[in-house]
């Protein structure tokens, strides 16, 4: 328990709260004031222990128990993303649309896409896939 707060914030925390309540404070003897705040910590620790007695204990998932999948968030996140790009890539040129298809679905390199783009080299095919993927992303960016 001793993590969870350290002593300074604690005798702070006492503190504020003392002098919220100062005018209700009768002092009736010498050293009244210290008994009080003395008596005020306490409290305060005895407080925090029950309090730490009715959390439960913390543990570690164990490893077999993780889902190696992703997560409901990434998955939202991921088909809608998935639908942004169907609907981005619809609206490119056919050529373009060959180009991303080629390069990111199917994952030829440059050399085979420049068989399939009809180019003369994989340069060719390197500068047509750029500039089809400026577009797609231009056509995925969310509209003002």
């Amino acid at each position: 328990m001793r993590g969870m707060l350290e002593t300074a914030d604690l005798v702070q925390d006492v503190m504020l709260k003392a002098l919220r309540r100062i005018d209700a404070f009768e002092s009736r003897h010498q050293g009244a004031l210290q008994a009080y705040l003395r008596h005020a910590v306490l409290n305060r620790i005895r407080d925090l222990g029950r309090a730490h007695s009715r959390q439960p204990d913390q543990t570690d998932v164990p490893e077999q128990l993780l889902d190696p999948g992703p997560s409901p968030l990434d998955e939202v996140i991921g088909s809608e993303n998935a639908a942004r790009y169907d609907a981005a890539l619809l609206r490119l040129k056919a050529a373009d649309r060959e180009a991303v298809i080629g390069r990111i679905e199917m994952q030829y390199d440059y050399d085979e896409l420049a068989i399939v783009l009809g180019k003369r080299s994989s340069a060719a095919a390197r500068m047509t896939v750029r500039r089809a993927m400026q577009r797609l992303i231009a056509e995925m960016r969310p509209s003002s």
